[in-house]
């Protein structure tokens, strides 16, 4: 850094206040704020072009070369770098043991126009029908990540992509994974337009998983964790598709019926 950054010492700073705020929906709302911890995290975000507004490092750790050159960085995209004592760090997070660094990037909205798979790729796109558990959203955008996937489309009324929960789980991939919003039937016309197959997870499934076409231009359509799919939304579908279960449990959590699926997609494509 080319100057010594400021410290902070009050829980009652007005910065502090303000970044622990962005544990709610109504103040991320109005800053276009959110929050993401842990070097390696931060320095993703950094690294795939986000904005970051402010970041804070715990002061203890501010000397060492890694985090050092983070901070170096953060200022240079603009951020506004500070440091603060363990103790604050943990008033932001709201975690006992909380990270060394704390960033607040700019959010972004993404429409389904947007987005672009990779050139020369058969695109694989993750749909959520109103998902609501920002867990289970965070743990798919990672494994949807992992995969390869071109991109996860938020369909209807579904948890913050950039809540504390959904942001930890996510692993950093919310800053690699694109996220679009819209309502079914402005999704659903879109994949018409772009040629792409649609084929949900369903209890009415008339296909084993394994079995559904995932090798073209697809999409996999995932329900609510508790409704799962109306009925019209399932017979928007080319394909529904049904994972094998014995036992006594009757259902899979979605975000593992999610990796289930992606994972079969990616198979199916010879783990290109």
């Amino acid at each position: 850094m080319n100057r010594p950054p400021e410290l902070l010492t009050s829980p009652s700073n007005p910065l502090i206040k303000s970044l622990k705020s962005l544990e709610r929906k109504k103040e991320r709302t109005e800053t276009g704020l959110f929050l993401a911890e842990g070097a390696r995290i931060v320095g993703q975000g950094l690294a795939c072009g986000w904005t970051p507004e402010t970041v804070v490092i715990a002061a203890d750790v501010a000397e060492r070369p890694q985090i050092a050159a983070l901070a170096r960085a953060a200022e240079k995209a603009g951020a506004r770098v500070v440091l603060a004592p363990e103790r604050l760090m943990s008033k932001i997070t709201q975690k006992d043991n909380a990270q060394s660094v704390v960033a607040a990037f700019r959010q972004r909205h993404l429409a389904l126009t947007d987005l672009t798979p990779a050139a020369k790729t058969d695109p694989l796109y993750i749909a959520l029908y109103e998902v609501r558990d920002p867990g289970n959203l965070g743990t798919i955008l990672r494994t949807a990540d992992c995969a390869g996937a071109s991109g996860v489309i938020l369909v209807g009324t579904c948890c913050d992509p950039f809540s504390f929960e959904a942001v930890r789980a996510s692993m950093g991939s919310l800053f690699d994974m694109p996220v679009a919003s819209a309502s079914f039937a402005a999704f659903d016309a879109w994949r018409r337009g772009k040629g792409l197959t649609l084929t949900a997870a369903s209890v009415n499934g008339t296909l084993r998983h394994d079995a559904a076409p995932f090798a073209k231009p697809s999409v996999i359509l995932m329900g609510n964790e508790q409704a799962g799919l109306p009925a019209d939304a399932e017979a928007a579908c080319d394909h529904l598709a049904l994972i094998p279960m014995r036992g006594g449990a009757d259902s899979l959590n979605l975000a593992q019926a999610t990796g289930i699926m992606i994972y079969e997609a990616w198979r199916q494509r010879g783990y290109a």
